[in-house]
Formats: structure tokens, C-alpha cells, sequence
């Protein structure tokens, strides 16, 4: 199980009643860190599974749902799955001052 790669799951849910049903599902799937965060250690059958089951219970045009795959040990790899509205990841820029 420790081979399986960590994802931080963060949500912005607009509806109260889809928000809770969100915090139920993945509750089954990792571990609560913080509002609308949780942290999932997760197969690639389970991570298949998990994103199927948030596209039954989000709006697409009102919710937002961002899986970042953290890595395994020391493995750093990011991978970001968006769901719903677009995700653009910072980028760095020369600052003028």
C-alpha cells in the first residue's frame, strides 16, 4: 500500500448538499487535512474510480476539483487532474521592480 503514489484533493463546491455528499465520498477514499482538503493514497484503479465518482456528484460549471499527485517516498512528480472550472498553474516571472 505504501507503494501507492499520495494525492492532495482540493474542492471548491458551491452547493451545501453537493459539498457534503463530496466530503462523504472522499472521506472512503484518504484522510481529512483541512477545509476542503484531503490527502489519498491511492491505486491507479481507486484514483480511475474516485474521478468517476466526482463527476456524478459535482457541477461541472459551478464546482471545482483539483487532484495533485504528490509522489511515492522520495519520488517528486506533480500531476494535476482539473475538474470542471479551467486550473492555470502559477508560473514564475521575472519581477520589475
Amino acid at each position: 500500500m505504501s507503494e501507492y503514489p499520495v494525492y492532495l484533493v482540493a474542492y471548491d463546491i458551491k452547493n451545501p448538499k453537493r459539498l457534503r455528499r463530496v466530503f462523504r465520498l472522499l472521506e472512503g477514499y484518504g484522510e481529512w487535512v483541512q477545509l476542503s482538503v484531503f490527502q489519498c493514497r491511492l491505486s491507479d484503479h481507486r484514483r480511475q474510480r474516485l474521478i468517476a465518482e466526482l463527476h456524478q456528484e459535482i457541477n461541472l460549471q459551478d464546482d471545482h476539483v483539483l487532484i495533485f499527485r504528490l509522489g511515492t517516498g522520495a519520488e517528486v512528480e506533480a500531476e494535476t487532474i482539473s475538474m470542471g472550472k479551467p486550473f492555470e498553474p502559477v508560473s514564475l516571472q521575472p519581477l520589475i521592480v
